[in-house]
């Protein structure tokens, strides 16, 4: 874990930098490992109830392992009228996971989250970040497939 000993380099002495910390642990890793966990508590001295209560209470942030694709879909109202139940339903049978669940061959996680701010073109599911709206369940299994392909 030489990389983490930079990134407590570079965010001991900023304030707030445990939570930056984080982020970028999960950026290099893809979730909190348990001996970063620790490694930061320490470095940062926070007892680790307390570091882990930091890492647990953001829904951003991740202790066990993740995908190489995050799946996030909009769990608004919007979203939810408009038929996000039918595009977690179609995450879910193509992935072969439930909600907060992770493939097998660690390729998709499937997570809930809140408003993502395209309400014009609801149900939205964000892959990393990007977003993609108006979907329908034809639409996930496009989406799905793209980012099958081996890269």
């Amino acid at each position: 874990m030489d990389k983490l000993q930079a990134i407590v380099d570079q965010y001991q002495k900023v304030p707030g930098g445990l939570i930056e910390a984080f982020h970028a642990v999960q950026d290099e890793y893809a979730y909190i490992p348990e001996e970063a966990l620790r490694r930061l508590a320490k470095a940062f001295e926070v007892p680790l109830a307390r570091a882990y209560g930091i890492a647990s209470f953001y829904s951003y942030l991740s202790l066990k392992p993740r995908g190489q694709y995050i799946i996030r879909i909009c769990k608004s109202a919007p979203c939810h009228v408009k038929g996000a139940a039918e595009v977690v339903k179609t995450l879910e049978e193509e992935l072969a996971i439930r909600m907060g669940e992770t493939t097998p061959d660690q390729l998709f996680t499937l997570e809930f989250t809140e408003c993502v701010g395209v309400c014009a073109e609801t149900p939205v599911i964000t892959i990393n970040g990007e977003p993609y709206g108006d979907l329908t369940s034809a639409k996930v299994k496009e989406i799905l497939a793209q980012y099958r392909q081996p890269q």
